[in-house]
């Protein structure tokens, strides 16, 4: 812990930019490029700096890589609106950086997973296996709601939602750790300060596009999500928190899956129970080449 009361990290983080699709993306590294390589994708509203927690944990040496999406943590992006499959093309870019000649193991947080999950199925022959962190799809959409959903997404994108804005660091942290009351104080002032900026006395912005809290147009087809999880030919492990209120990984249809829980954890694994997360996900890629 710092002076200041905020998480010290163990392991030292390197921020990377890159030029991926015309965006100046921000990527965290920890590690030597020598050793085998471990990409992290953030959810919503989440950076890849906050993956620190698990890193720290990790027993083995790896070369760990977790990029900012666009729109979130440092990749900045002019932009009015962020389309889903985008995130899919940015990571084939960031992999092919990466890893060009070899597919890579993959670790997605909700968004992140869903993101991971999709592309597993799209590139199977770049995914050499997959830790899915409760990104386990949506409800399907009803087509009678399109027409709703267009008009929602042209009145409220008319101008854009104002940057969301807190009361100074500590306020933010509070409530980082109401939401996830597991976690530590030091992680929470930790997150707290990978999340926002300081940009008045006692005033911080998050660093996420305002485009973002517009409402989706694009309705979620989730037999299309489940047809790309069937194509995937990846080794899957499926990581739920038993205390989150997301749904759970039930009748997923990757072909090579199984589920595993984290106890006492909520949706956020790797903010309340980051040891235990790191044990799991370390235990199964040593040993995906093992039958799932």
């Amino acid at each position: 812990m710092s002076d200041d009361g905020t998480y010290a990290p163990v392991r030292q983080r390197q921020l990377r930019r890159l030029s991926i699709r015309g965006v100046d993306y921000a990527v965290n590294e920890w590690g030597c490029a020598r050793d085998p390589l471990l990409v992290f994708l953030h959810g919503f509203g989440d950076c890849g700096a906050t993956f620190q927690f698990v890193v720290d944990a990790l027993a083995r040496d790896w070369f760990v890589v977790a990029p900012d999406w666009r729109g979130f943590g440092l990749t900045e992006v002019a932009s009015e609106a962020f389309w889903f499959p985008d995130y899919l093309a940015d990571l084939d870019h960031l992999l092919q950086h990466y890893s060009p000649d070899a597919p890579a193991r993959l670790v997605g947080h909700s968004m992140g997973g869903n993101v991971a999950g999709l592309y597993a199925g799209a590139r199977p022959d770049r995914v050499a296996a997959f830790v899915n962190l409760e990104g386990f799809g949506l409800p399907d959409s009803d087509p009678v709601d399109a027409p709703r959903r267009y008009r929602d997404w042209l009145e409220k994108g008319r101008v854009l939602p104002d940057p969301v804005e807190r009361p100074g660091f500590n306020a933010l942290a509070d409530l980082v750790q109401r939401r996830n009351p597991r976690m530590t104080p030091d992680r929470a002032r930790f997150v707290a300060q990978c999340w926002a900026e300081e940009v008045a006395a006692d005033q911080v912005r998050l660093h996420m596009h305002p485009a973002h809290k517009l409402p989706n147009p694009v309705l979620y087809r989730r037999a299309e999500a489940e047809a790309c999880w069937q194509a995937a030919t990846a080794p899957v492990l499926l990581v739920a928190g038993r205390r989150s209120d997301f749904p759970p990984p039930h009748d997923l249809p990757f072909p090579r899956s199984r589920v595993a829980w984290i106890e006492d954890s909520g949706h956020m694994l790797h903010f309340e129970q980051p040891a235990a997360l790191a044990a799991l996900l370390e235990d199964f890629l040593v040993n995906t080449s093992s039958t799932v």
